[in-house]
């Protein structure tokens, strides 16, 4: 199966002189078309700390100056694996604009303060799931969550404040590299890649590579 990109060419003067606005700039573009269910959906990529792989989609939360956010069960695979080895790749696939963003970075838990505030603003039911699911972890039958759940529903019915789990909260990704794939036709794609350099602090480099 092959598909024929056809798009206008993405210069570096069509750029934002920060990564964040230019992901900013993009992510407004592909949530205002309606042409994906979840926008914010991405590939979470972690490792061990011997290199071994694993990768699953997770929904991003939030995002500004300082990184991008999810939330997650730390117990979880992606969550032990992040806690032994930081460094993190995020692949945002947004196919129908024949775009995609990916970011590589560390990953570090946000404040409780803000998973808190975060986790106030879930639906009922996702509280009761991030109580009732130890993520990642092998369970006999559906039947042994479904009990889990309902046994949290009858201790916190609709309406009743239902508290953080200490073992579920947010990561936010550093970025050290963001790069702005456009699709363009023959496979002549571009790429453009913003690099940081010198810290956290440091300015962006941008670089165009080969397809």
């Amino acid at each position: 199966m092959r598909e024929q990109y056809r798009s206008e060419t993405f210069t570096e003067d069509s750029l934002a002189p920060d990564p964040m606005d230019q992901f900013a700039r993009w992510f407004r573009q592909v949530a205002a078309g309606g042409m994906l269910h979840e926008p914010n959906a991405m590939v979470v990529s972690t490792a061990t700390p011997e290199g071994r792989p694993s990768s699953r989609t997770v929904l991003l939360k939030m995002y500004d100056a300082r990184g991008f956010v999810f939330f997650t069960n730390y117990g979880s695979r992606k969550g032990r694996e992040l806690t032994a080895n930081p460094y993190v790749s995020l692949l945002f696939p947004w196919h129908p604009l024949a775009r995609q963003v990916i970011v590589t970075g560390t990953a570090a838990r946000v404040a409780r303060e803000e998973t808190v505030a975060y986790f106030r603003t879930r639906p009922h039911g996702s509280q009761l799931g991030a109580w009732a699911s130890e993520q990642s972890t092998v369970i006999g039958s559906r039947e042994e969550l479904t009990a889990r759940y309902e046994e949290l529903s009858a201790r916190y019915p609709e309406g009743e404040k239902v508290p953080a789990p200490p073992h579920w909260g947010g990561f936010r990704v550093v970025p050290e590299t963001i790069e702005f794939w456009q699709g363009h036709e023959n496979r002549l794609h571009d790429r453009l890649r913003y690099v940081r350099e010198g810290g956290e602090e440091g300015k962006w480099r941008v670089e165009r590579l080969c397809p």
